[in-house]
């Protein structure tokens, strides 16, 4: 359960973000990898921490 609430806040984030930036939904390349880093290593932090 807390994988999920983890995932939600990254993707939070990321929304926040391109609001912030006056980003369109389908971002251009940069934006969008660096938005799927930040899902992914949002992803891996709470198994690297059990």
């Amino acid at each position: 359960m807390l994988t999920y609430i983890a995932i939600a806040g990254a993707g939070l984030v990321v929304g926040a973000m391109y609001a912030l930036l006056r980003v369109r939904s389908p971002a251009p390349p940069l934006i969008a990898l660096t938005g799927l880093a930040g899902m992914l290593i949002g992803y891996g932090i709470p198994g690297a921490l059990t």
